[in-house]
């Protein structure tokens, strides 16, 4: 069902709504998937691989707000060092590749410059289609790199190419990108508790 689907005068129906459909978009992630992403991000950051994180739009600010819960968040109590970048906060080079190469090209150009084969790659996209997300993703497969990819809608292109898919059930893109915000926030709290003395954990604010 298209949300909204209607006018509405009143904002608090709309909110009773909107939060219906946060709770179904929750409900519709795969847990196997989540898990098997977790583990992935586990192995990279204990082999010391590198994380390459990129979105556009307001999920370049969830990149971009990945890149402090999970590189500074995690590390927070745990023996963990993870190595995080985010494509998306690069705004010098995000701009010289979009203005003298094409914008298609400025998420892979940098991943061909710092990835190397055993790093990771997680793409956000509501829809799965974005030239750019859906470039960096074939590079990724071709250069032995593995990928986490978290769509909405119907999936796009990204779906199929990515190792992992964290797919949101939903067509309205503030709930699936308030969901894919909530992914990110499962994966790097999960990951920090898993590896926190266990009496630490209820004494801390995650």
């Amino acid at each position: 069902m298209t949300f909204p689907d209607r006018g509405y005068p009143s904002i608090a129906d709309y909110c009773d709504d909107y939060l219906a459909g946060l709770a179904r978009a929750g409900a519709s992630i795969d847990r196997a998937a989540l898990a098997r992403a977790a583990q992935m991000l586990d192995a990279a950051f204990a082999r010391g691989a590198w994380l390459f994180v990129c979105g556009n739009g307001g999920s370049a600010a969830i990149a971009n707000h990945l890149l402090c819960d999970v590189a500074k968040g995690m590390q927070t109590d745990t023996g963990v060092l993870p190595r995080v970048m985010s494509l998306s906060t690069t705004m010098e080079m995000v701009t010289a590749i979009a203005n003298d190469i094409a914008f298609e090209d400025c998420f892979l150009y940098q991943l061909r410059t710092a990835a190397r084969p055993g790093d990771l790659l997680m793409t956000i996209s509501s829809s799965g289609d974005s030239e750019n997300i859906v470039r960096a993703l074939r590079w990724a497969a071709e250069n032995g790199l593995e990928s986490i990819a978290l769509t909405g809608f119907d999936g796009g292109r990204s779906a199929p190419l990515a190792t992992v898919n964290l797919h949101v059930g939903g067509d309205n893109y503030g709930v699936i990108e308030d969901t894919h915000q909530s992914i990110m926030h499962m994966l790097a709290q999960f990951l920090r508790q898993a590896k926190m003395p266990a009496p630490l954990i209820a004494e801390r604010k995650f």
